[in-house]
């Protein structure tokens, strides 16, 4: 079995319904969740004229090979309507590979460890939330050191409806 840590994130329709629904299907995909953060909401990045995000951080286990994860992950997205009209749009669904085991690979269109954790933390908090010692191989270093390097999650809130 392969370890996978996966980002989501959601900001139209209902975002926590959102989740709840990508957390399942990736479940009933061949993603068994070991683990899963709390939600904690976000302002926007990049562009800034959006609602607020929801996010959460799930630890896997799969038999599926990181591509194949990848594939799956964009399957999910599109049954959940999520529409790329520009870098950093709104989204009904976002989800990221964080991590895959212990393994980097640079591929052109994959990433892992996903190359800007560091500067983002709404997935760093709900991460460290569930594996703090968690070691990044390119970084070397653990996900709460880098989490305290980035101002320990600053403008996150956990969401409470």
């Amino acid at each position: 079995m392969n370890k996978v840590f996966l980002a989501l994130g959601s900001n139209l329709g209902n975002r926590k319904r959102n989740l709840e629904k990508a957390v399942k299907l990736l479940e009933e995909m061949g993603i068994k969740v070991l683990r899963r953060s709390r939600i904690y909401e976000t302002k926007p990045v990049g562009f800034p004229f959006q609602p607020k995000f929801l996010n959460l951080v799930i630890e896997g286990e799969t038999e599926k090979s990181p591509k194949a994860v990848l594939l799956l992950i964009k399957e999910i997205e599109q049954k959940l309507k999520r529409i790329r009209l520009f870098k950093n749009s709104p989204r009904t669904l976002d989800i990221d590979l964080l991590f895959y085991n212990q393994e980097i690979i640079e591929e052109s269109d994959l990433q892992i460890p996903h190359p800007r954790i560091q500067e983002r933390p709404f997935v760093l908090r709900p991460l460290s939330e569930i594996a703090p010692e968690l070691y990044h191989p390119k970084l070397k270093k653990r996900i709460n050191e880098i989490l305290k390097e980035h101002a320990n999650g600053k403008g996150i809130k956990l969401y409470c409806d």
